[in-house]
């Protein structure tokens, strides 16, 4: 089992709540930061741009991601270049279809081409990272996010897409491949041996990271056996056996 000191891969906090990515951006070993409509909801992010000017001036050594919201291509586009104005670290992510189901695949090759950093997004097909790796080959520095943890929800084995992208990408210079949708810190690990180039995660579950490699499955089990032993106790569980009156103890 490695340990945190380990990866190669580059780690990113997953969120849009301000508090929390301050807190994740004290951590030397926090590459960068995702967010997306979904997460500013959640977050109650209503106005947009000066909370994301916000977050650029908080951290400005680092990736930032941020993405578009409208459904329409050509808006879609123009809102990728305001985004992209918000700072050299911002790259403006864009999904792979509207909802309709229009490719903006030629969308994000015009951009890239264009001086804007993309990260496409949404992506859960080794067709749809193909093409996007192909959109974006030789234009700025772009990532492809391919939702891993969302196709393992769904019993669908992800590693031939994700081993896929990431061999297309490996001959692309300018594309990285984001694991996105991360579940459990063990996704880390298996990112980080499929040659990834990023993964993204929830804070919950990059702060479990530094623990990594630092105890034996044996040395798990036992601490698992004293928790329900304390945790019996704490509650003071009984059970009557016949013949036989005792408390837990």
């Amino acid at each position: 089992m490695p340990k945190l000191s380990d990866l190669k891969v580059k780690l990113f906090t997953d969120g849009a709540d301000k508090a929390q990515i301050m807190e994740m951006a004290k951590q030397s070993w926090i590459a960068g930061f995702t967010t997306n409509p979904s997460l500013l909801k959640k977050a109650g992010v209503r106005d947009y741009e000066p909370y994301a000017r916000d977050l650029v001036a908080a951290v400005p050594d680092r990736h930032i991601s941020f993405e578009v919201f409208s459904d329409d291509i050509p808006e879609m586009v123009a809102q990728a270049r305001v985004i992209s104005s918000w700072g050299k670290n911002v790259y403006a992510k864009l999904p792979v279809t509207t909802t309709r189901g229009e490719p903006l695949y030629d969308a994000v090759r015009a951009l890239s081409r264009s001086g804007v950093k993309v990260n496409m997004t949404a992506i859960f097909t080794s067709e749809q990272a193909a093409k996007a790796t192909d959109a974006l080959a030789g234009g700025e520095p772009s990532c492809v996010s391919v939702f891993a943890g969302r196709l393992a929800d769904l019993g669908i084995d992800y590693r031939p897409i994700m081993q896929d992208a990431v061999a297309r990408a490996r001959k692309t210079p300018n594309v990285e491949i984001i694991w996105a949708s991360t579940r459990e810190a063990f996704n880390v690990v298996e990112a980080d041996a499929m040659g990834c180039h990023i993964i993204t995660a929830p804070a919950d579950v990059l702060q479990k990271l530094p623990a990594l490699g630092t105890k034996t499955g044996a040395e798990l089990s036992l601490g698992a056996v004293k928790a329900f032993r304390e945790d019996a106790l704490a509650v003071g569980l009984t059970l009557a056996i016949p013949g036989v009156t005792r408390a837990a103890e």
